[in-house]
């Protein structure tokens, strides 16, 4: 199977490929930050941090069609906001549509904590892919353990970006043997069969993740990951980083004052 789809495009040579990963990593959280602690009525602001976003893209070489269709992953988690937007009360009345077992009352609102729902996820997603699609996962890594991150979350995620390939053949592998067998029948025998499948594969999953840790344990293991490639912080991290501090820095006193 293709092992590239975590971290794909990470190894073209642009600007944003680059700099250290420590630099892109603390300009992405504060670029985070930044947009979650923006008022909800701050369109200019949004549509500058829009804008801030992709002038990076464009640096990083990466094509845009492929961060914004992964970008879409948000949709589900906003439609799963959207269920709950009947419980919140407040704003003026734009509409009400009869459902059959009750009314539907729209307001501005619940429309605005959607809008503001969907926006400040969107672009805080865009600047995940794009971390991701100018870094490798393994340098990633390494920048966040010298950042002084809990270690155990740095190794979790070592061990998901080495394994999750495995995961995902076994995976491929169970579906194989199962569609071989002419899988089919009833519904309910189906949902079985893909419940047996999953809980197949989490023994299988443990069992392995104890096998791999005793033979890494055999070999001196200490609780320290170890990479091959030595980061180094230059100027040009520096100087992006300030640069892009001080530009949401601005963006963030105008959105204050804009109020």
């Amino acid at each position: 199977m293709k092992h590239s789809f975590i971290d794909q495009y990470s190894d073209r040579d642009s600007f944003m490929h680059r700099l250290d990963p420590r630099s892109k990593f603390l300009v992405t959280w504060l670029f985070i930050l930044a947009v979650t602690l923006t008022p909800p009525n701050r369109g200019q602001v949004f549509v500058f941090y829009l804008a801030l976003i992709m002038v990076l893209i464009f640096l990083s070489g990466v094509p845009i069609l492929y961060i914004l269709r992964r970008s879409l992953v948000i949709v589900p988690f906003v439609l799963l906001v959207a269920i709950f937007l009947p419980f919140f009360k407040g704003g003026e009345a734009m509409g009400s549509y009869n459902l059959g077992w009750g009314s539907l009352t729209i307001s501005d609102y619940r429309l605005q904590i959607l809008a503001n729902l969907l926006v400040k996820a969107w672009l805080s997603v865009l600047s995940l892919i794009l971390l991701i699609s100018t870094t490798r996962l393994s340098h990633l890594l390494e920048g966040l353990e010298r950042l002084h991150l809990p270690r155990a979350l740095v190794m979790i995620l070592s061990f998901m970006y080495r394994y999750i390939f495995v995961l995902v053949d076994e995976v491929m592998r169970m579906r194989q043997a199962r569609d071989s067998r002419n899988f089919g029948g009833k519904r309910w025998w189906q949902i079985q069969t893909v419940g047996r499948m999953v809980g197949t594969l989490f023994i299988r999953s443990y069992e392995r993740g104890e096998r791999v840790y005793a033979a890494m344990l055999t070999r001196g293991f200490d609780g320290h990951s170890r990479t091959l490639n030595k980061l180094s912080f230059k100027r040009a991290d520096a100087y992006f980083g300030i640069g892009f501090s001080l530009v949401l820095a601005l963006a963030s006193v105008l959105s204050v004052l804009g109020g």
